[in-house]
């Protein structure tokens, strides 16, 4: 944990008056992810969990959708740089194509549509309580946010509790990195469950989309092009969990009071 906090001597001022002091502070680096041999995207982040990171990204734009669109991943983790081969599979992106990808920093990067065919259907079902549940674990799992104040946290859950949590500087990049680990540990992740700290936007929700996770839930609040994308989408958007409340914002039949 302390690999991703960087200390500083800063001046703070109360009701007593200012005062020297040491705090603790979120690292940030540049991540460059390069496809057979190209940059593709340099990610700002914490520099924690980046072979996750850059599949996640990928998978996300649909360059990769498994394991075996891939021949190589090496990671450096000194230079901050992950490096992924595809160039003997038929992977679903267009690695050639340089207005695919942009370079851009950890918040949004999405430069193209997601195109929704059909909706997500999915039985899965969530009570209230166990929403509520898995948000204040979500909330309790970030250590690097109580000391930084500065992360921002997701969860890949199901109904019984969180199965994996990612933090980092950018909330987009939580959710690659678990879109990452799904990849990695071969996870189905049609009956699973998005949990986030963050503000959900429409590329976070089409992240989830991409992934297949039927149902959000966000310590925040949405925006309205994420309200609406989630309602065509099929994806249960559940916002404002806190204080044993919640709004619900799309397909509330998955939802059970």
């Amino acid at each position: 944990m302390t690999a991703f906090i960087e200390e500083f001597d800063i001046q703070t001022y109360d009701k007593k008056g200012p005062s020297k002091v040491k705090d603790s502070v979120i690292r940030e680096v540049p991540l460059d992810i390069f496809l057979n041999g190209r940059k593709v995207i340099t990610i700002a982040c914490t520099g924690n969990h980046i072979e996750e990171l850059a599949l996640g990204f990928l998978r996300s734009e649909g360059v990769i959708e498994t394991l075996d669109d891939i021949d190589e991943i090496t990671a450096d983790r000194e230079n901050f740089r992950v490096d992924v081969r595809t160039e003997s599979r038929n992977s679903g992106g267009s690695p050639n194509d340089d207005s695919a990808i942009s370079i851009m920093s950890s918040g949004g990067r999405r430069k193209r549509n997601v195109s929704i065919e059909y909706p997500l259907e999915s039985d899965l079902t969530l009570t209230a309580d166990k929403g509520l549940g898995i948000m204040k674990a979500l909330l309790a799992s970030s250590l690097l946010h109580r000391i930084t104040h500065g992360a921002h946290c997701s969860a890949l859950a199901d109904p019984d509790g969180i199965i994996a949590f990612r933090d980092d500087i950018g909330r987009h990049n939580t959710v690659d990195m678990l879109g990452g680990y799904a990849l990695l540990e071969n996870i189905d992740c049609e009956d699973k469950i998005l949990a986030t700290t963050g503000r959900v936007s429409e590329e976070i929700a089409s992240k989830a989309f991409h992934l297949g996770i039927p149902i959000i839930i966000s310590h925040s609040v949405p925006t309205s092009r994420a309200v609406i994308f989630s309602r065509d989408a099929g994806i249960t958007l559940i916002g404002y969990v806190r204080d044993e409340k919640m709004k619900i914002y799309s397909n509330e039949r998955r939802v059970i009071f």
